[in-house]
């Protein structure tokens, strides 16, 4: 009777055992998701030194006057009251202020269409 006893419990303990090693939920899934975590965590890390640059950035716009200029001659291509601007003819223009103003802009070799069509410039 004890033998009996002593194998059912034996056996209830191996399969405690095994459901805590291969069974679901268990040691391997555990090592599974550790892994799925570290692989997340270094594809996040890009992602968040991107969003520290971003807020820095924001907290810079919101506070400082300098970082609004910036941005206004750089991509808007403003120029403040007291400064000059001068176009040089054949200097290289970025494309982004082309776009801009390029009904301002005469590019090199293109006659406008005012002028082609022989009315006034």
């Amino acid at each position: 009777m004890h033998r009996w006893l002593l194998v059912i419990l034996l056996a209830v303990l191996g399969l405690m055992q095994y459901q805590l090693w291969l069974g679901n939920g268990g040691w391997r899934d555990l090592q599974r998701v550790e892994e799925r975590v570290a692989e997340q965590e270094a594809a996040n890390q890009p992602l968040r030194e991107r969003n520290a640059r971003l807020a820095a950035e924001v907290t810079d716009l919101k506070t400082g006057l300098a970082a609004i200029e910036e941005r206004a001659r750089s991509d808007m291509g403003m120029v403040r009251s007291d400064e000059q601007f001068f176009w040089v003819p054949g200097v290289a223009i970025e494309n982004e202020l082309l776009g801009i103003h390029a009904g301002l802009i005469a590019q090199p070799g293109v006659i406008p269409p005012r002028e082609r069509e022989g009315g006034e410039p």
